[in-house]
């Protein structure tokens, strides 16, 4: 047996359109959109009359796929506030991209927040930014 493929990440956030807009401007393409319920759902993830709108957005190679999740039933739930680099569980998406200072000046007209700073080391610009839901974004630019 050996693994075949990632096939997407799962993100589970309050504002559906909000996360959408942001990922698409960050340049991801959308995929498609629908709705998720019955029973088959509530037995693959263990809960009960789920019902969620789902947005797929897709890398522009198509590699790579977020799978964007707004739960109508149960309501989500906040584990808190989005923790520090060094909390544990997942903690980052990383992109790659072209311009790091144009696409950092998109996405703050979605809210985007640097975290700390836009650094250069060895050919590579690079920065952690905050986004919708507190999910944190790191972006890297070759630079050489």
């Amino acid at each position: 047996m050996s693994l075949l493929r990632m096939d997407n990440v799962g993100v589970v956030v309050e504002d559906l359109e909000a996360a959408v807009a942001f990922f698409l401007e960050l340049g991801m393409e959308l995929e498609g959109k629908g709705q998720v319920e019955g029973r088959w759902v509530d037995s693959v993830i263990g809960l009960d009359d789920v019902r969620v709108d789902v947005a797929m957005v897709r890398t522009p190679d198509g590699h790579n796929k977020l799978e964007l999740s707004r739960f109508r039933n149960p309501s989500a739930i906040s584990t808190g506030p989005s923790g520090p680099a060094n909390a544990l569980g997942v903690r980052r998406l990383m992109f790659a991209v072209d311009d790091i200072e144009d696409t950092l000046a998109r996405l703050r007209t979605h809210g985007a927040e640097l975290i700390g700073e836009l650094t250069r080391l060895d050919g590579w610009l690079m920065c952690y930014l905050r986004g919708p839901e507190g999910i944190i974004v790191a972006l890297t630019e070759q630079t050489s």
